[in-house]
């Protein structure tokens, strides 16, 4: 049940931040030239980077996907959800597009959690790296909302 006449709005600016902290640490890993000219351990850092990025943005989208379910439809479909229901909701609201690679983010990010090596690392990283357009997509939607 809709709020009626309520569109609340969010301050998304913590969640700017960490998607634009984040896009920016990408672009570095990106630019081969430089990367070229670190040693290992340098890169590893960097990668690392993208990772803490990750789980922090992650972590910051689903807890905004609840918010917005919470201020504009009703608490009870935020707070009794799972990440996985809040996701496939925020995809029928449109805020994501499919929670398909949602449900993915939150496997990586679990892992993160738990336990560090190499091979877990640059498996996490290849999802982190997919993950900013959708973390950016759902942003925008966010903002639209906001409007």
């Amino acid at each position: 049940m809709k709020r009626q006449g309520f569109n609340a709005m969010l301050d998304l600016s913590s969640l700017k931040s960490a998607v634009v902290s984040m896009e920016k640490t990408i672009s570095v890993v990106h630019d081969k030239a430089f990367m070229n000219n670190l040693n290992e351990d340098q890169r590893n850092a960097i990668r690392s980077g993208v990772i803490q990025n990750f789980e922090f943005t992650y972590e910051l989208s689903w807890k905004f996907v609840q918010r917005w379910i919470r201020l504009n439809k009703t608490p009870e479909d935020a707070d009794t959800r799972t990440r996985k229901d809040l996701f496939r909701m925020a995809a029928h609201y449109r805020l994501i597009s499919d929670p398909i690679p949602w449900f993915e983010y939150g496997e990586a990010r679990n892992i993160t959690s738990h336990t560090y090596d190499e091979v877990k690392a640059k498996s996490v990283y290849d999802v982190a790296v997919r993950f900013i357009d959708d973390a950016k997509y759902l942003l925008k939607q966010l903002e639209i909302s906001n409007d």
